[in-house]
């Protein structure tokens, strides 16, 4: 066969991904504070795209622009309570209107000197006008006290900048108040270096690392120096803050209330233990008896395990849903998007037009029209982006309608493939809109992606049911089991068969460890420590009689 070269022509279809394109993907699966931060961003870099007003409607061109009455309020809305006495005071032409017909005769009428006035009233002119209107609110604005934040010496401008939130003090943080002890503490500079560094070391429990070798490597000093800094950070309030284990934690809050014995060290020591519940080998450990074991370990619970939580930390952000789901009239459920996460952004026509007309250079005009033609790919894809999540956000209403109606239990199992088919979309796009994206209905917020679950099929062949709802169903019947009567997992697997859910053991297994539910083992040493406590609970006193020696 001969190898030769030749020129050919071949037609074909390619998806090619534009930066338009690469854009409307990036913002489908953006969560409503990252669209809004993105938004921002554009705001900033693109003069032809603007905030979209709430206000009034501009005018529509050739038309005069409506003017308003000015009455005196910096808000310029009216301050009167009538709608009627408001236009009687602005009818007219500047008000002249309002005047009867006799009295401009009256005000340009002569009266005389004073003493002529004096005579015709019968009385001195005093009596009648005792000061002039104009030095009377001279003097009331003298000897009234101060309106206004800004007389008072503050850096607000009017009544309506004034924020009373200035005035509320700043959340204290831990390490602002474990440094304002470190100043106090140590006056060597050596030592509040190294406290300093330590610190900044502690987490938001309250905890340091556990191996601070490193930290004496770094800092250049001795492991005595950085132990004798510890012990005393140890001191500090609140109790067990800068301990590096729950043991030690514990011990310094023992030690803070003067409980810290022998028995009491030899319960710390075994934590695993007590977690376990092996009263009886804790019991042998600490040498005491089992009214004492008990009370030894009402007072563990007592204590703060993480005491630097009591602190401000950083903030939480509130989750925003971006659709809201409520009861139709008809029975049914409607579906609306949430106005507030969704950015009111315009392209200014206007502005471009006149630029146009003005810019002579070639690269300002390739770049204008860059911004142009970003904007509006922006607010298509804006657009898009919102009638996307509400037609997903519908067909998951519309496929989960037993869920809104009667509950969990009622959870169908659902894949992106049902619901991309039913709207005609792809499954990646699925994907992208109920990523990030919390849904409001009558039981709950949930995320989108909730509704999804897999299927697990039925003991009678009939309808699948919903990883979700097994798990509701699971923890329900853990939740009104006896402590007399614990199921186990094999238990729970024979209930579910019976109720025509067709599981295996180790389902049940993977099921209640996610909802951090503990073995049959465990939860059967924990119902039984709770009822022997609520029994010997009014026998028993939260001091000890023991006779011994602290350490």
């Amino acid at each position: 066969m001969a190898l030769t070269q030749r020129l050919e022509f071949r037609q074909s279809q390619s998806l090619v991904m534009t930066p338009q394109l690469m854009q409307a993907i990036k913002l489908l699966q953006l969560s409503n504070l990252d669209l809004s931060a993105f938004v921002e961003e554009e705001l900033e870099r693109n003069p032809l795209l603007e905030r979209a007003a709430d206000g009034p409607e501009p005018p529509v061109a050739g038309e005069p622009a409506m003017e308003r009455p000015d009455y005196g309020d910096s808000d310029g809305s009216s301050s009167y309570g009538d709608e009627g006495e408001a236009s009687d005071m602005t009818a007219g032409s500047g008000g002249e209107a309002a005047f009867e017909p006799g009295q401009e005769e009256w005000l340009n009428r002569d009266l005389g000197t004073r003493a002529e006035i004096e005579q015709t009233l019968d009385t001195g002119l005093d009596n009648v006008f005792s000061e002039e209107p104009a030095e009377a609110a001279a003097r009331a604005a003298q000897d009234a006290p101060p309106s206004v934040y800004t007389e008072w010496g503050g850096g607000a401008s009017s009544d309506d900048e004034y924020n009373l939130e200035a005035f509320v003090a700043a959340e204290l943080t831990l390490a602002d108040h474990l440094a304002e002890q470190l100043a106090v503490a140590f006056s060597a500079p050596a030592q509040r270096m190294i406290g300093q560094y330590l610190i900044d070391l502690v987490d938001d429990a309250g905890y340091l690392p556990a191996d601070l070798g490193q930290a004496a490597e770094r800092l250049g000093a001795s492991q005595q120096a950085v132990d004798e800094v510890v012990a005393v950070l140890q001191k500090f309030d609140p109790p067990g803050v800068c301990a590096r284990n729950l043991s030690e934690c514990l011990a310094i809050q023992l030690r803070e209330l003067d409980r810290y014995d022998p028995a009491m060290q030899a319960l710390v020591e075994h934590l695993d233990l007590l977690a376990k519940r092996d009263i009886a080998a804790l019991r042998k450990l600490c040498g005491v008896d089992d009214e004492d074991i008990t009370d030894m370990i009402a007072e563990i619970r007592r204590l703060d395990p993480k005491p630097g939580l009591k602190f401000g930390t950083a903030r939480t952000q509130t989750m925003v849903p971006d659709v809201y789901v409520r009861p139709g009239p008809d029975g049914g459920w409607h579906v609306e998007l949430n106005s507030d996460t969704l950015p009111r952004v315009l392209v200014n026509q206007t502005y471009y037009s006149e630029l146009s007309k003005t810019i002579r250079k070639d690269g300002d005009k390739s770049y204008f029209t860059d911004c142009l033609q970003n904007a509006t790919w922006l607010v298509r894809a804006l657009d898009q982006r919102a009638r996307t999540i509400l037609k997903v956000a519908t067909e998951i209403v519309r496929q989960q309608d037993g869920f809104f109606t009667y509950g969990v239990a009622h959870l169908r199992p659902l894949n992106l493939k049902a619901v991309a088919d039913a709207i005609q979309m792809h499954e990646s796009t699925v994907s992208r809109v109920t990523a990030n994206k919390y849904m409001a209905t009558n039981r709950g917020s949930f995320e989108l992606k909730y509704f999804f679950t897999a299927s697990i099929a039925s003991a009678d062949g009939g309808e699948a049911h919903s990883a979700e709802a097994v798990r509701h169903h699971i923890k329900q019947l853990i939740d009104g089991e006896a402590a007399s009567a614990i199921l186990s997992d094999d238990t729970i697997v024979e209930r579910l068969r019976a109720s025509g859910i067709d599981i295996a053991r180790r389902t049940v297994a993977k099921y209640r460890e996610a909802m951090r539910i503990p073995s049959s083992v465990q939860r059967r040493r924990d119902k039984q420590s709770m009822l022997g406590n609520a029994l010997s609970a009014p026998a028993s006193s939260p001091d000890r009689s023991r006779d011994t020696a602290p350490v």
